[in-house]
């Protein structure tokens, strides 16, 4: 495994396991498990999952059986966006902590740059430097909301978790990203599995050239970029094949013809469209 730096100094696994669309209860639980028996130490869950507390739930059991200490685990979770602002912030933060069974958490992130997000940012400045967070960033932040916040704020995002594929490769917000300091996180890394990803004839032929499955080159790719990825399973095989990605590499002809997949804009979401944003901000979690 390895390890990127964030801009404060705590070390982050460059490969995760993350639970968008696990469902809540015993098959999330079983999901976390699995993935922290295959190895993976970065778990990556959010507010708006719902499933903060199966993800405790199985790291409360990973770490009484003495497979991994608390301090060998990552956990990220995300503020949604009913509760930006400066204090819904603060008790959102502690709903969160107190799901997932913590005493801090490794990674904070604003999950929308949407609503009050400035408060939130201050309210979560407060709870870095009271050492409830180890770190904070954001999530789906654009260069521009991103160097704006980068500019203005006490405390520099740590991570920015983007969507990041062949398919949508965002180079120029890779550029901002290193150009504030700021580790950049793929959500999606497989694209939700559009243009039929895994069978890409191209990224097929990659593949069998290092004796690799589409997805380990999928993944190699982006960890060669500097990115942090965090691909979904609720099988157990796809968990260790998608970790079997640190005995091989990409040659410069890889990642130049892969650079060609690049159709410059998602798929998946727009936040640019006010429909979308619409859809988001009447999103609730709670009461």
């Amino acid at each position: 495994m390895d390890f990127l730096t964030l801009n404060n100094g705590v070390k982050m696994p460059q490969l995760g396991f993350g639970v968008f669309q696990v469902p809540d209860g015993a098959i999330a639980e079983q999901a976390v498990l699995d993935a922290i028996d295959s190895g993976y130490r970065l778990i990556d869950t959010a507010a708006a999952y719902l499933n903060e507390e199966a993800v405790g739930r199985a790291v409360a059991k990973r770490i009484a059986d003495g497979t991994v200490t608390r301090e060998e685990l990552f956990i990220t979770t995300k503020l949604w966006v009913q509760d930006a602002g400066y204090e819904t912030t603060k008790v959102a933060f502690e709903t969160s902590l107190k799901k997932l069974g913590l005493d801090y958490i490794d990674l904070y992130l604003i999950h929308q740059p949407i609503g009050d997000y400035y408060s939130s940012w201050r309210a979560m400045e407060e709870l870095y430097e009271a050492g409830k967070i180890r770190a904070i960033g954001v999530s789906n932040f654009y260069p521009h909301a991103l160097a704006d916040l980068c500019i203005h704020a006490k405390v520099v995002p740590a991570v920015n978790q983007v969507e990041l594929h062949p398919f949508f490769q965002q180079e120029d917000a890779l550029k901002t990203m290193k150009e504030y300091g700021v580790v950049p996180e793929a959500w999606g890394p497989f694209a939700e599995g559009k243009h039929d990803i895994f069978r890409n004839p191209l990224l097929l032929d990659i593949a069998d050239k290092h004796g690799k499955s589409a997805a380990q080159v999928i993944l190699r790719w982006n960890i060669q970029r500097g990115v942090v990825v965090i691909p979904k399973s609720t099988h157990k095989e796809r968990m260790a094949q998608n970790f079997g990605v640190w005995n091989f590499s990409l040659d410069d002809e890889d990642m130049a013809q892969i650079s060609k997949l690049d159709i410059g804009h998602s798929e998946i979401v727009n936040h640019f469209d006010p429909e979308f944003v619409k859809m988001i901000s009447g999103w609730k979690i709670h009461g």
